[in-house]
């Protein structure tokens, strides 16, 4: 079956705008057309976008995921190099989530430093006026 671009955008959560601009970036290979040169997608490529899409959610550079599309386009025997890509990839989301946690305990000691003062537990102290 195949999708417009308005039906697509639904599909893969997307505007109409950001999905025109990933097919004039080349980040949709072989996309079809029909009798009035309208871009026509199928189910391949409808769930190609939403694998960029979750790069791109990574953090992965439209130059990256261009890279990683031609070797995916190359086929099987650069698999490897997908795989270096990913792990890459990979690496610099648990770096991430791991300043994320940082940051959650941050916001909790603090909340908790708020409850206690609210509470009468401790006495108010701030890193910016005298009290």
């Amino acid at each position: 079956m195949l999708y417009t671009m308005k039906e697509t955008c639904n599909q893969v959560q997307m505007n109409y705008e950001a999905l025109k601009f990933y097919c004039r970036e080349g980040l949709v290979p072989n996309v079809k057309r029909d009798e009035n040169n309208f871009r026509l997608f199928d189910e391949r490529d409808i769930a190609w976008i939403k694998g960029v899409q979750c790069l791109r959610r990574c953090g992965m550079g439209i130059r990256e995921i261009k890279e990683y599309m031609a070797y995916c386009l190359q086929g099987q025997d650069s698999i490897p190099q997908r795989k270096d890509m990913l792990e890459n990839t990979r690496q610099k989301l648990e770096q991430k989530i791991l300043e994320l946690q940082e940051n959650l305990k941050y916001i909790e000691s603090k909340q908790k430093y708020y409850d206690d003062v609210l509470a009468g537990r401790i006495r108010y102290t701030s890193n910016l006026i005298d009290v």
